[in-house]
């Protein structure tokens, strides 16, 4: 694919995602627009390993002022149209419900957290994502973990920003070949990637990873940076349970294509 056609599906699967979050968006070149001013950017991702998506969630188009909440994902196929196409959904599921339920505040895409260690500092959690094989273990894990809170401490000096910081955790793998990334901004985050790697989720045989975003919002900035919400509903369970088993006739071809999607990641595609 050249980087016309990849622009285009990118740009179909994020006009299709946010659309389950009721927001329209439309493409404009390079840009997707969506309402009240939001834009999704992107950019080519460094690197010769397909798949790869770098998205720039654009809080108020046309402000010098207003952050741009860049994020990096990769998706897994057989080819690369599949392969961008699940890195858009990985996206959606989790950095762009984030920061829907940031503008909105309406508890229906992510939790809202106080945290004691970040002080001054509001949290917007969304939702985790894990996949790969016999998921259910890691989802079990996370759904019993305060996570975020463990981490924090850790976080307190990498928040760059004096407004609003996109905090992304990555997870996972197979005993013995495994990692732990914290990016702040889209910076590694030595210390709590560290803290991340050392703490006892279960590392098994087959491969599977973990991956959430959360933002950290100064206290007093959400109207400047986001939008009023009205009327907060009652928050949602913070890790939803893991989906069903994939029928046995996928299994072959997912093992395949998530050993394909490790290497390149493992390459520093």
């Amino acid at each position: 694919m050249d980087a016309e056609q990849r622009l285009a599906v990118i740009q179909r699967g994020v006009v299709r995602e946010m659309a389950r979050y009721g927001r329209e968006f439309t493409v404009d070149g390079t840009l997707v627009h969506g309402p009240d001013g939001t834009a999704v950017a992107l950019r080519e991702h460094p690197g010769q390993g397909g798949g790869h998506v770098d998205l720039g969630f654009v809080l108020h188009l046309g402000s010098a002022e207003a952050p741009v909440l860049w994020d990096c994902t990769a998706g897994l196929g057989t080819t690369e149209e599949e392969k961008l196409d699940s890195a858009v959904r990985m996206w959606a599921s989790t950095t762009a419900a984030a920061v829907v339920e940031f503008l909105e505040r309406q508890g229906r895409h992510g939790d809202h957290l106080q945290l004691p260690a970040l002080p001054g500092w509001q949290a917007v959690q969304g939702p985790a994502t894990v996949f790969g094989f016999r998921s259910a273990q890691l989802s079990g894990w996370l759904g019993e973990r305060e996570l975020l809170a463990e981490l924090a401490p850790s976080l307190a000096g990498e928040l760059t920003d004096e407004r609003l910081n996109g905090v992304k955790l990555f997870f996972g793998g197979r005993a013995g070949d495994e990692v732990a990334e914290v990016r702040v901004n889209g910076t590694v985050a030595h210390e709590a990637s560290r803290v991340l790697g050392s703490l006892d989720w279960p590392r098994a045989e087959r491969f599977c990873w973990a991956r959430l975003f959360v933002l950290l919002a100064a206290d007093g900035q959400e109207d400047a940076v986001g939008r009023p919400a009205e009327d907060p509903l009652l928050l949602p369970e913070a890790y939803p349970r893991a989906h069903a088993p994939a029928a046995a006739g996928l299994v072959a071809r997912r093992r395949a294509a998530i050993g394909r999607w490790w290497r390149a990641r493992r390459a520093g595609s």
